[in-house]
C-alpha cells in the first residue's frame, strides 16, 4: 500500500493511497465469503463452496459494489491507524481509479484533531482541600427545620418579619412588558428570610391579606440571571393570607418528629456529618476541575473547528430543555440577553474549546499510563445503573450498545481524573 500524505491545514489531512494486489485480494475475499452463504451451490452446503464458485454464481455488478465499499472501509481503517490520525467525522473520499479486483486508488480528506503537546502533568502538585464544619452551620440547619414544622395561623393585621405572606406577584421593565422568571402565584414568602429577590421582601412588610402593592426594585450587579443584573423592574403584588409562624421548641420531642433520631446531640452528629460530606464533595470537584484547567492550560491541542462547533450545539440543546423546563422559548431567553443566536454561539466557544481540548487531553492520557476500563468494572457500573431504574424499558435502553460504550467512556474518564488527582495531591493510586 502506497501513501501520499499532504497536511492542508494542522486539523485537516489529505491521503491519497494506492492499494496492492495482496489487500485487493483480501478485501475480494472478505466479500465473497460474506455472501457465500446467500449463494446455492449444487453439490455443497450454504456457504461451503470454493470461493472461485461462489463468484461464478454471484451478480457480477453486486459484487463489484461491496467489495468497493469493503476496500474502501478497510483502506480507510488502515490509515487511521498508520497515520496516527483522530478523525472527526467521515471523510471525504475520491476514486481516482478502479479496476474491479485489481487496481484502486482513492483520495482521503480527513477533518481530525491535530497535534497534541501534553504538559508535563505528573510535576503539578497541589494540596488537596480539607473541609470543616460549623456550628453555626448545624445550627442553620436546624433552625430551617424548625421552619418547616412551624405552624401557620392565618391573621388579619399588616404583616412582619417573620410572618409568611402568600402572594402573587408579576414583574415589568420599564416599558411595561413582563420580565421572565419576575412573576409567580399563591407563592408563599417568609418576611425577613432574605430568600427572594433583594430589596422585594422589605416592600411587602405590612401588607394585608387583600391587599395590592406597586413597588420597584433594582436587581443586584451581581445577581445570578445576567438578564437582570442591574435592572430596575417595577413589581405588582397582591397578599392572599398572612400566617403567623409557630416554630416548635428544638428538644427530643422535636428531633423524634423531624428525624430517625431520639436525642437532639444525635441529630447534630448526624447534620455535620452530612453537611461536612457534602463540602467534600465539593471541595473535591473544585480541586479536580482546577486540576484539570491547569494541565489544559499548559497543553496545546489543534482543534478543528467542527468539532467545537458540535460541542456549542450540544451545550445549546441542554440549554434549551433547560429553559423549555422553566417555561421559557429560546427566543424569549435571546432577547433577555440583548444577544442573536450567532453572538450567543460565539460567547460559548471559549468554554466549548475548553470542554473539548480537556476531553482530548483525558484520551491521550489514559492512553499514556494504559487506563483501561473491565469487563467486570463495565457490568458493575450498568447494574448499579439498573437498579436506579426499575423500568424494564429503561434497563434494556442501557443494554444498547450505544448507551454501554457511553457508560464505558464515562468510567474511562473517571479513571483518568483519579489518576491525575493522585499525582496531584501526591496520592499514590
Amino acid at each position: 500500500m502506497q501513501i501520499k500524505r499532504t497536511d492542508k491545514s494542522p486539523t485537516e489531512v489529505v491521503l491519497n493511497v494506492t492499494a496492492d494486489q495482496k489487500f485487493l485480494d483480501a478485501a475480494k475475499n472478505y466479500v465473497l465469503r460474506s455472501l457465500s452463504g446467500e449463494v446455492k451451490v449444487a453439490g455443497f452446503r450454504p456457504g461451503k463452496a470454493p470461493l472461485a464458485v461462489i463468484e461464478k454464481n454471484i451478480d457480477a455488478s453486486r459484487l463489484q459494489t461491496e467489495f468497493l465499499e469493503q476496500a474502501i472501509n478497510s483502506l480507510y481503517g488502515e490509515l487511521v491507524r498508520a497515520e496516527n490520525l483522530r478523525p472527526v467525522k467521515d471523510p471525504a473520499v475520491s476514486i481516482k481509479k478502479f479496476v474491479p479486483f485489481d487496481q484502486l486508488e482513492a483520495e482521503f480528506e480527513v477533518e481530525t484533531i491535530g497535534a497534541v503537546k501534553l504538559a508535563d502533568y505528573k510535576s503539578i502538585k497541589k494540596a488537596k482541600p480539607s473541609v470543616s464544619v460549623t456550628a453555626k452551620e448545624v445550627n442553620d440547619v436546624l433552625a430551617s427545620l424548625r421552619k418547616q414544622a412551624a405552624e401557620r395561623s392565618e391573621v388579619q393585621r399588616p404583616s412582619k418579619n417573620g410572618d409568611e405572606v402568600t402572594l402573587d406577584f408579576k414583574g415589568v421593565d420599564a416599558k411595561g412588558q413582563a420580565v421572565n422568571g419576575a412573576e409567580g402565584k399563591d407563592y408563599p414568602l417568609v418576611l425577613g428570610s432574605n430568600t427572594f429577590i433583594p430589596g422585594f421582601e422589605p416592600n411587602v412588610v405590612g401588607i394585608k391579606a387583600g391587599e395590592e402593592k406597586e413597588f420597584a426594585v433594582t436587581f443586584p450587579k451581581d445577581y445570578n440571571v445576567a438578564a437582570l443584573q442591574g435592572k430596575k423592574v417595577t413589581f405588582k403584588v397582591k397578599a392572599h393570607k398572612v400566617s403567623e409562624l409557630k416554630e416548635p421548641e428544638l428538644n427530643d420531642d422535636f428531633v423524634a418528629k423531624v428525624s430517625p433520631f431520639k436525642k437532639l446531640d444525635e441529630l447534630k452528629v448526624d447534620i455535620k456529618k452530612q453537611l461536612t460530606a457534602e463540602k467534600q464533595r465539593e471541595a473535591d470537584q473544585i480541586y479536580q476541575n482546577e486540576t484539570l484547567e491547569e494541565i489544559a492550560s499548559k497543553s496545546s491541542v489543534a482543534l478543528p473547528k467542527s468539532v467545537v462547533d458540535n460541542q456549542i450545539e450540544r451545550g445549546e440543546v441542554e440549554e434549551r430543555q433547560n429553559l423549555a423546563y422553566r417555561g421559557t422559548t429560546w427566543e424569549e431567553h435571546l432577547k433577555e440577553e440583548g444577544v442573536t443566536a450567532e453572538e450567543h454561539r460565539e460567547r460559548n466557544r471559549s468554554k466549548a474549546e475548553n470542554t473539548v481540548k480537556i476531553s482530548v487531553l483525558l484520551t491521550e492520557i489514559a492512553e499514556k499510563e494504559g487506563i483501561e476500563v473491565t469487563p467486570e468494572e463495565l457490568e458493575i457500573r450498568l447494574q448499579i445503573l439498573k437498579g436506579q431504574y426499575p423500568d424494564a424499558a429503561m434497563q434494556a435502553e442501557l443494554d444498547k450498545p450505544e448507551n454501554k460504550q457511553d457508560i464505558y467512556s464515562r468510567l474511562m474518564t473517571e479513571k483518568t481524573i483519579a489518576k491525575l488527582v493522585g499525582y496531584a495531591s501526591g496520592k499514590k493510586n
